[in-house]
């Protein structure tokens, strides 16, 4: 299965490690471009200005559309549980509108947007990558 990873940057050593182990399980899998960036502190903090020079959401968009699937890699932070911030929702958004699958690491996190997140149905693997099928 070919599969996007979607999360904050700041899960990027986890989104390369996820992406070693979803690959070893035979899985086709995109990451970012900038996550190895991310991963070794050469980017530490993307504001709007970067945002808008990179565009990600349209990139990225682009890569969720050749994809089966996307994963969220949903990990502790800012003290809450399973956190999904407002870029990864976006990129859910966009995987649901185009019908591809929605994994999901963790449970839904409690968020004011947690109702979103679940009517985008995300199949939760419950924190094993052995659970995609």
């Amino acid at each position: 299965m070919k599969i996007a990873i979607c999360s904050s940057m700041a899960f990027a050593k986890e989104m390369i490690k996820a992406k070693e182990d979803m690959e070893k399980l035979g899985h086709e899998v995109i990451i970012q471009d900038d996550v190895e960036q991310h991963a070794s502190g050469e980017i530490v903090d993307e504001d709007k200005w970067r945002k808008m020079e990179i565009d990600p959401f349209k990139v990225y968009f682009e890569e969720i559309k050749k994809a089966d699937a996307i994963l969220v890699i949903n990990l502790d932070k800012h003290g809450v549980s399973n956190y999904v911030g407002g870029n990864t929702l976006i990129e859910m958004a966009f995987a649901y509108v185009l019908d591809k699958k929605i994994f999901i690491l963790n449970p839904v996190p409690d968020l004011g947007y947690s109702d979103e997140i679940e009517a985008m149905k995300p199949i939760i693997l419950k924190g094993d990558l052995k659970n995609i099928k």
